[in-house]
């Protein structure tokens, strides 16, 4: 039972090999024996989940639901009905939220259980997924952050205390610990997912999906999108664009990051595709524009019953810095639609543009959230240069496993495309992981005798 995919759960649950009862109670328990060492989870609804699990159970649609009985985690960003959404932060309102937001219900609606809320950096603004209580921990090596802001989702994915997971993805929120976390991580395009209003970061943020398979993401990313459920259907001779020229010239690839890359290269010509390097052409002054929407999204959704006063002393200058930026005119759309246009034309005669995530391994596995606003900054900018490019374009973007690094951490590389091309990157995915396999877990959390449903 843990380790088996969503997939396979819902097909077990549907078929009555199992029930939703018995697929919590197993992995409330696995969530109970590694969660304090990985730190995913900032609330595990143990007694809520076997309610809702019983609930499925009962369905006289059970035969149909696409999740039915898969425990799912909702990043601790979005509204789940009875619970505070904290947002990594004591400066945020503890009254509970009265209804799910319309992603967590489509996921319930379609038979998945919500077995806990993950942990994130202070109002999701940071690369690493600490707060107040505990530190998100890759389960490749726990010395490593489990990367963010969507990082215990991440984690609770590859240590397999759930198959499945919700992100959000503002500046690689989801590919960043997806990368970390040795996953597949998908950001869809604008306008794939539903939002609500004032948690879009000025059209930059995402909602998407976690999961250690391409099945389950295009399942996942599906239901989220109010889509009927679709088999990957891979393409033959795509035209494959692969770079790894970094956007920030004082952030360069290390040597392992290219090999990785070189490596899917290779295996997606294997696969009978046509590769080639090929760069996008990056304006310099577009840092200056992702830094000015980094910090100027965040001032101006600001939740209007925060404490500004209990903010913490790096979000506080995050914030202030937002203003400026607005003030300043900084937050340029024109600049950004300009950057959307050379961003499309780049794809005019390739298919997928393949590019790293991190430019060097995951950060240290440490309390972030107490280091001043330049520190975490910096720390930004030089590990992960490359996924802000695909937010301020809107393009749906795929985290990747791409092997293990020689220092141990996980190796990773996203795929791009153009505005609707999510079934193309998932149909590549699908044919990269049959000729460069990933391992879906670390053996020393899932063990090689788990049960299957």
């Amino acid at each position: 039972m843990i380790g088996a995919t969503a997939t396979d759960i819902a097909a077990a649950v549907r078929e009555g090999r199992t029930t939703a009862r018995e697929v919590i109670t197993a992995h409330l328990a696995h969530i109970h024996r590694v969660d304090p060492r990985y730190g995913a989870f900032r609330r595990v609804r143990a007694v809520e989940a076997l309610a809702e699990a019983d609930a499925v159970d009962q369905r006289p649609d059970r035969a149909d639901l696409p999740l039915a009985g898969v425990p799912v985690a909702i990043k601790d960003h979005v509204d789940v009905a009875g619970e505070v959404r904290a947002d990594g932060s004591l400066a945020t309102s503890r009254e509970p939220a009265t209804e799910d937001h319309p992603l967590v219900a489509r996921w319930r609606a379609a038979g998945a259980v919500v077995i806990g809320l993950t942990r994130v950096p202070e109002l999701c603004i940071f690369p690493t997924s600490d707060d107040p209580e505990d530190i998100a921990r890759s389960p490749w090596d726990p010395r490593y952050s489990a990367g963010g802001s969507s990082g215990g989702a991440a984690a609770a994915v590859s240590a397999g205390m759930v198959p499945l997971a919700h992100g959000s993805d503002g500046m690689g929120s989801i590919r960043i610990p997806a990368a970390c976390c040795g996953l597949l991580g998908l950001k869809p395009g604008g306008g794939v997912t539903p939002h609500v209003d004032g948690e879009g970061w000025l059209g930059l943020s995402e909602h998407g999906v976690l999961a250690t398979t391409v099945e389950d993401i295009a399942l996942g990313l599906a239901v989220m999108a109010g889509q009927p459920v679709a088999p990957v259907r891979p393409r033959d001779r795509l035209r494959i664009a692969v770079s790894s020229r970094t956007p920030v010239v004082f952030a360069p690839p290390d040597a392992e990051t290219v090999a990785g890359l070189h490596r899917v290269g290779r295996a997606l010509a294997l696969a009978g595709h046509s590769t080639f390097a090929r760069h996008p052409r990056v304006p310099v002054s577009l840092q200056t524009l992702a830094g000015a929407y980094w910090v100027g999204a965040v001032a101006a959704e600001l939740p209007a019953n925060i404490d500004e006063s209990a903010l913490q002393p790096r979000t506080r200058t995050h914030v202030a810095l937002g203003r400026a930026a607005l003030r300043a005119g900084l937050v340029d759309e024109a600049q950004r639609d300009r950057w959307r246009e050379r961003a499309l034309s780049f794809f005019d005669d390739i298919d997928v543009l393949v590019a790293p995530v991190l430019a060097r391994p995951p950060a240290k596995a440490e309390a972030w959230s107490t280091k001043p606003w330049w520190t975490n900054a910096q720390m930004s900018t030089r590990t992960a240069p490359y996924p802000n490019l695909w937010n301020l374009a809107s393009f749906p973007a795929l985290a990747v496993p791409a092997g293990v690094r020689a220092d141990g951490a996980p190796a990773s590389v996203q795929l791009v495309g153009p505005p609707g091309s999510e079934d193309l990157l998932l149909g590549t995915a699908a044919q990269l992981a049959e000729v460069l396999p990933w391992k879906r877990h670390p053996d020393e959390v899932i063990t090689r005798t788990a049960a299957r449903p």
